[in-house]
Formats: C-alpha cells, sequence, structure tokens
C-alpha cells in the first residue's frame, strides 16, 4: 500500500524541503496576481507576513498534516493510474479540490485568537476559491516532486 500524503511529506527526511518548497509556491502564487483583486492578495498577504514574518512557514506547517488529508483522496486516484501529472488532475477538478482546501483553513481562520488575521481572512475569502484554482497546478507539482 502507498504511504499517506502526510507520511511521506511530513516524515522527518522530507519535511524541512517540502514546506520550505510550499512557502515558495504561496509567494509565486501571491506574486503572479494581477489587476485589482491582485493589489488586495498582494496587500493582505503584506499585512500578514507584517504581523508575523515566520506566519506564513509557521501556518503552512500547521496546516499541511489537514492540507494533505484534503488532497489525499486525489493522490489516490493520481497513483491509480490517472493521466498527466497530480496539478492536471487537481485542476481538472478545481472547484471540488478548491472547495475541499477551503475547509481547512475556514475552520482555522474561525478558530484563530488574533482579530487582524481573522479580519484579513474574511476579507479575502470571496475571492480565494479562484485563488486556490489557479495554485492547484503548482500544489499538484509541489506534492509530486516531494512525494514522487
Amino acid at each position: 500500500m502507498v504511504a499517506a500524503l502526510s507520511e511521506s511529506l511530513l516524515d522527518e527526511a522530507t519535511r524541512p524541503a517540502f514546506l520550505a518548497d510550499a512557502v515558495q509556491v504561496l509567494d509565486a502564487e501571491v506574486s503572479d496576481k494581477g489587476g485589482a483583486s491582485g493589489l488586495a492578495v498582494k496587500g493582505g498577504y503584506a499585512a500578514v507576513k507584517k504581523i508575523s514574518p515566520s506566519i506564513v512557514p509557521d501556518a503552512l506547517e500547521s496546516l499541511a498534516p489537514k492540507l494533505l488529508e484534503q488532497l489525499e483522496p486525489y493522490w489516490s486516484e493520481y497513483k491509480a493510474g490517472a493521466a498527466g501529472s497530480f496539478g492536471e488532475l487537481l485542476a481538472a477538478k478545481g472547484d471540488e479540490v478548491a472547495e475541499a482546501l477551503l475547509t481547512v483553513t475556514d475552520a482555522r481562520a474561525a478558530a484563530s485568537s488574533r482579530p487582524a488575521l481573522q479580519k484579513v481572512y474574511n476579507s479575502m475569502r470571496s475571492s480565494a476559491k479562484k485563488n486556490v484554482i489557479e495554485a492547484l497546478p503548482r500544489v499538484g507539482d509541489l506534492v509530486q516532486k516531494h512525494a514522487g
């Protein structure tokens, strides 16, 4: 049986490189945003990083197990013989995958004790699904790179 994503990506040997690459993927996605909504995303991201410079890596580390749990069924489908890359599979199911991933961040934001972070998240939530869908090819490539 193939190891669960969280086991293969979050073990002691793989975790640091996977999480460092995850931060780079997130930074790249934010950097690529354009237009008025892109300015809002970039502004929100900068505001969150200003609150605490380590917040993005820390958040990714704490959210990774639950995010990978949401990706697990898609990874199983991919490993069972889906054509193309994992990123392509995720993109093809973008609406469904984005909703699954956003359940994790919605729960995290609701449980946060930091009103400033909740405010930033809530202000960006309406456009989050579109942004997550756009990020799925990179997310898939990240997972595939580290989980093989």
